[in-house]
């Protein structure tokens, strides 16, 4: 049997995932509708969340919707990028490392 004594353990730390937010752009043709309605099915924002963020992003130019890790926020950006251009609409959202 091997020696399994804890005087021959050594720890290892583990890190933590990095963490990604998704930012969504402002643009002139997407409307505010379809972009609530994105916030509300694709990043669970409740109706008047989706619909404060919404009104951000049409006043700031852009803004954090979520931060998840990378591989979510990958995914969350192609299913709205897909969403969008479906629907015939230029809507952009990006990650960034948080």
């Amino acid at each position: 049997m091997p020696d399994v004594s804890l005087e021959n353990r050594t720890e290892q730390k583990i890190a933590a995932p990095k963490s990604y937010t998704v930012r969504m752009h402002n643009d002139d043709f997407t409307p505010f509708d379809f972009v609530i309605a994105v916030l509300m099915q694709i990043y669970n924002k409740s109706e008047s969340e989706a619909s404060d963020i919404a009104v951000a992003i049409h006043n700031d130019g852009s803004k954090n919707v979520g931060i998840y890790t990378l591989d979510i926020a990958q995914t969350k950006v192609r299913i709205t990028t897909s969403n969008a251009q479906q629907n015939g609409y230029p809507l952009k959202a990006t990650i960034e490392e948080a």
